[in-house]
């Protein structure tokens, strides 16, 4: 017979616990932001799982084009045994998204990561229900360039809306902090595999074509979650440092910005002037720069992006 005591113990035991489990429950939907920023975000994530729907439906499902990553295991999966895309990849991404609940955020990283893996799920298998796996085209290549693009747009839109696309973004965000692997090592090893598999299955010139097809979706991502890299930045040596800055404002209507250095050669103090432009400004901004001083020396780089006053403006 049990001790009242050691019941009452056991009786404290499960109390505290299901209140900490209320606690946690409480403070996940605590969490949930319906600001106009995270709704848009949130219909952001809705769209981008429509188009990656709409591009394993349209083009990369009939064409066997096997990308990296869960989906790319779960194609494998539905060629072999006909199990649905979509139903795949929310029970591989089950296991995943628990460890990722604990190491890479909590709630915030939980909202998002789920809408994004139900609405991939939800698309792909509604529209293959629905519309069967007719091919718009035979051409594989084609399926692979339009696949490809259709699926990074719809990527990008998910890390637009500070989503992740859930399965192996969060492996390799994982491997990355608690290994110091580096993230393009991770993602290299993860996508490589269903690659690997679908060239002994369906042949390597099918497995080839997929790796273009994950080329370009992974630039058409960048493209839409980062911008076109349309920006460019100069730094400008020059003795006519006022000058210059003057006829650049005017010129141009950007600002400058002064750093101090000194020439290797000569020894002398020599500024630096920065200016950020568009690409469609780099042409005017020579012109300037040549007649404010024709013995300028100019370097013009490429930035992947610009925040702040006189480009997009500087968010989360």
């Amino acid at each position: 017979m049990r001790h009242p005591l050691t019941a009452l113990v056991v009786y404290n035991h499960s109390a505290f616990t299901n209140i900490g489990v209320d606690v946690k429950i409480k403070n996940f939907f605590k969490q949930l932001d319906f600001s106009w920023r995270s709704v848009s975000d949130y219909l952001l994530i809705i769209l981008g799982g429509l188009l990656q729907g709409a591009a394993l439906r349209a083009f990369l499902i009939p064409a066997q084009l096997v990308g990296g990553g869960i989906s790319g295991l779960s194609q494998l999966f539905h060629y072999l045994w006909q199990t649905p895309v979509g139903l795949v990849v929310l029970l591989c991404n089950i296991p995943l998204f628990i460890i990722g609940w604990r190491f890479l955020g909590g709630p915030r990283f939980a909202i998002r990561t789920i809408l994004s893996v139900v609405s991939f799920t939800v698309f792909t298998d509604v529209l293959v229900m629905l519309t069967g796996q007719a091919a718009i085209t035979q051409d594989i290549l084609l399926n692979s360039l339009y696949g490809g693009v259709l699926l990074g747009i719809g990527l990008g839109l998910v890390y637009l809306g500070q989503g992740t696309s859930g399965g192996t973004d969060i492996l390799c965000r994982i491997l990355n902090q608690r290994t110091g692997m580096s993230i393009s090592l991770a993602y290299m090893i993860t996508d490589s595999l269903p690659v690997l598999l679908a060239g002994f299955i369906f042949g390597w010139d099918k497995a080839l074509y997929g790796l273009i097809m994950i080329y370009l979706s992974g630039v058409a991502a960048d493209m839409i979650s980062q911008g076109s890299n349309v920006i460019r930045e100069a730094m400008i040596i020059t003795d006519e440092t006022e000058k210059v800055v003057t006829a650049i404002m005017q010129g141009l209507g950007r600002g400058t910005t002064i750093i101090d250095a000194k020439g290797g050669y000569t020894n002398k103090n020599r500024p630096i002037v920065f200016c950020v432009v568009t690409a469609g400004e780099v042409i005017r901004l020579k012109a300037i720069v040549h007649e404010a001083d024709p013995d300028a020396f100019m370097v013009v780089g490429h930035a992947n992006e610009a925040l702040g006053e006189g480009f997009k403006p500087l968010t989360e």
